[in-house]
């Protein structure tokens, strides 16, 4: 594999509405639509992991357009047979920053949301479903979106609350649409939400969280200690600045900026942040940027909501391609992992805290692959902290995670 540089690579695979049109515009759609196929057309790699309140591992994944829902009663050893969750063949967002999400509420109910890809480039839907019955049945899958033009509704997140409200917040071009119609410039898309207080039966009316976020990064979502969901995003500043934003989602916060990197880029990096909150309600967040003077993987806290941050800690291999951290908050103990690529192997590294994010370990190779993988996504069961990751070649691995003691 010839190495190229990090801009160039991400540049390269971002393929989404802001790339620079470079060719007729007859062209670059006929290009889109291949492009958009043959994402379609993919195995997807992408694994979604949770913990139920009794320590049982339940996992999302996508084969032959269903998204399938199996668990495991010991750590992933041996899986049950997995349950179809849509009883119609879809295409389904399932790798990179986009896949199926699956959480298990307090009373045992197990909801699913999921990407439902359309035909036309870059149109999805954001759908959703539930079982009732500890996963042997699942309803059918019903849009959350009450926005159904054929554009983007896309790279669902989805959080629960002790007070059993679900809340789901996507990408949303509708914005964007109805100003392109009244001849205006929009930057990028929207964040929007929808909350579900009966158990997932139904979605309450959409809401605009944001304006102007970049087209493809993921959404994070984490919920605070009183039942707050905490939306993170990577948004467009001025003219085209692609650095990262917070909101809280509680109706009347206003969103802040979480990130000063300067990144200005006409293209959509395909790399979202990530976010946790821990039981002592301080808030952890990590992401990526290539700006001039700030470049590869960032962490930062927040103890007083978002009114301010720690400094930035920069970590990883930038020459080895460091890229989509993830991070877990158990209380005091904070885990970050992430991706690096030194030419024939991936591997997944590891930094962990002991105070809450001030100190941090060094860093540890826990896991590696010479195939293609998904990338690397960190869970709890509530004690313990453990990587969650899927490979082409050894398939789903979970390894615990050291207890972060300093």
């Amino acid at each position: 594999m010839k190495k190229i540089s990090l801009a160039l690579f991400l540049a390269a695979i971002s393929f989404g509405p802001a790339q620079a049109a470079s060719q007729p515009a007859s062209a670059k759609s006929q290009d889109m639509a291949k492009r958009w196929q043959a994402s379609l057309a993919r195995i997807p790699l992408a694994v979604t992991a949770t913990f139920d309140a009794n320590g049982r591992l339940w996992l999302a994944s996508v084969k032959d357009g269903r998204v399938m829902v199996s668990h495991s009663d010991d750590q992933g050893k041996t899986l049950s047979t997995p349950v179809a969750v849509n009883p119609e063949f879809e295409f389904i967002a399932a790798d990179g920053e986009n896949r199926p999400k699956i959480l298990v509420a307090g009373n045992g109910n197990i909801y699913v949301s999921y990407t439902q890809s359309l035909e036309t480039p870059f149109a999805g839907n954001v759908r959703f479903s539930r079982s009732v019955d500890g996963g042997k049945s699942f309803s059918v899958p019903f849009t959350v979106n009450d926005n159904l033009e054929l554009f983007t509704h896309r790279f669902d997140s989805m959080g629960i609350n002790e007070r059993g409200q679900i809340y789901i917040a996507w990408l949303d071009k509708r914005d964007a649409s109805d100003a392109n119609k009244r001849g205006e410039k929009y930057s990028g898309i929207t964040v929007y939400y929808a909350i579900s207080d009966d158990e997932g039966k139904s979605f309450h009316a959409d809401i605009k969280a944001a304006d102007h976020s970049c087209e493809c990064c993921r959404v994070a979502m984490a919920i605070d200690t009183d039942g707050t969901p905490v939306i993170a995003w990577r948004s467009i500043f001025g003219k085209n600045v692609r650095d990262h934003a917070m909101l809280r989602l509680d109706g009347k916060s206003q969103p802040i900026r979480l990130s000063h990197d300067n990144w200005e880029i006409d293209a959509c990096p395909h790399h979202g942040p990530a976010a946790s909150i821990g039981s002592d309600g301080v808030y952890h967040f990590v992401w990526f940027d290539n700006a001039p003077e700030r470049k590869g993987l960032f962490y930062a806290h927040s103890s007083d909501q978002g009114k301010s941050f720690s400094t930035p800690l920069n970590f990883g291999n930038f020459k080895a391609q460091s890229s989509h951290p993830h991070v877990l908050s158990l209380g005091k103990r904070v885990y970050i992992a992430w991706k690096e690529f030194d030419g024939e192997a991936t591997s997944i590294f590891l930094i962990h805290s002991g105070d809450g994010g001030k100190q941090w370990s060094a860093s540890t190779k826990i896991a590696s692959t010479n195939d293609t993988s998904d990338h690397p996504f960190l869970i709890g069961d509530g004690k313990n902290a453990y990587l969650s990751w899927n490979a082409a070649k050894e398939g789903f691995r979970l390894i615990a995670l050291p207890d972060g003691a300093q």
